[in-house]
């Protein structure tokens, strides 16, 4: 059943509102009756009591006397929520987005930073991605891979899909004997274990208990430790910050306030994680909505991809609110998609 449109519009002024937005995405210029009517087969004098309807209800407004009309935030989110029209990818470009994915495909943390280095480079904004959360997740398993005489790599791999590394140096020349005795003991300790039981306590206990082993396994503890601790800090991949300054909605000392949030990882974050659980669908924070001041020039849009059907982290893009909403979500839908699928995949090899 087609959902019910608060204080729905007429037709016509759905058409003008579409028109303007459409219109001022394009050229960043308010949008004036003659141009609408001319394109609308209608009278400007019609075009212009429309447009002071939908300035009333606060969906446009004025920035200047005499001029055009701008969709307020209001106005996008009334285009998106009824009147925004599907954007399919071409085969073409789908083929194109999976090929640069494919070049980290098997390396989770590259992955994730690839991709929002993609969405920064396709939609010239600012793109983010987050890996999987640790919250809720338990250790798949360890493994260990030596890179030489003293130094070996230590892999924790998450129920989340999260894959983490960390390179460690013993005191002694390891061997693969060594390396075996690591893989056993710390498999058969610590798989099914909440990746939030990994803290500086519990390793303590640990090592007390493998008795002789312990001094030869603790660099390999530490390390693991050190992974499960990151692993459980906000992180989040930010690329192409710098797009933003040539936007002219960010213009004359706009823009510091806008990175300066950016750079605040905590509160990205919590922007975020206010975008409740929506499947593969895109959710978009316009302006007002994201509640903050320096963000009132801003969209954000995210979408939150899932790994083995449960859903994990976020990819997402934030940009002035003149942005191309229809092109941009089916990209977003699109990527996160692709990389649900090939971390499912990678999580199932590993497994």
């Amino acid at each position: 059943m087609e959902e019910k449109r608060p204080d729905a519009l007429s037709r016509r002024k759905e058409t003008i509102l579409a028109a303007i937005v459409k219109a001022y995405v394009q050229t960043g210029e308010p949008v004036g009756s003659k141009v609408l009517a001319e394109q609308l087969g209608v009278s400007s004098a019609t075009v212009r009591n429309e447009m002071a309807g939908l300035s009333q209800l606060g969906l446009l407004e004025q920035p200047h006397t005499s001029a055009g009309r701008i969709p307020t935030h209001l106005g996008y989110r009334y285009y998106i929520d009824y009147l925004m029209q599907p954007s399919p990818l071409p085969e073409a470009e789908q083929r194109y987005l999976d090929g640069l994915l494919l070049t980290d495909a098997y390396e989770p943390e590259r992955l994730l930073e690839n991709v929002s280095q993609i969405l920064a480079d396709l939609t010239k904004f600012a793109a983010l991605s987050t890996p999987p959360p640790v919250a809720g997740s338990v250790i798949r398993g360890v493994q260990f891979v030596q890179t030489s005489r003293r130094t070996a790599m230590a892999i924790l791999m998450m129920s989340s899909g999260a894959v983490k590394n960390r390179m460690f140096r013993c005191d002694f020349d390891l061997t693969q004997d060594m390396m075996r005795i690591f893989f056993r003991v710390l498999n058969e300790r610590l798989a099914g274990l909440p990746v939030t039981s990994l803290t500086p306590a519990f390793v303590q206990s640990l090592g007390v208990s493998l008795g002789e082993l312990a001094p030869l396994i603790s660099s390999a503890l530490v390390a693991l430790l050190e992974i499960a601790q990151d692993s459980m800090q906000a992180q989040i991949r930010l690329n192409g910050q710098t797009n933003l300054l040539f936007y002219p909605e960010f213009s004359h000392g706009n823009v510091r306030p806008v990175m300066d949030f950016l750079e605040s990882r905590q509160e990205l974050s919590r922007l975020l994680f206010r975008t409740p659980p929506h499947g593969s669908h895109v959710y978009a924070l316009i302006g007002e909505e994201t509640q903050r001041p320096e963000l009132v020039q801003s969209s954000l849009l995210a979408v939150r991809y899932a790994v083995e059907g449960k859903e994990a982290g976020i990819i997402g893009v934030l940009g002035p609110t003149r942005m191309d909403y229809p092109f941009l979500m089916a990209r977003l839908e699109y990527l996160a998609a692709s990389v649900g699928k090939l971390l499912t995949d990678l999580l199932q090899e590993d497994g």
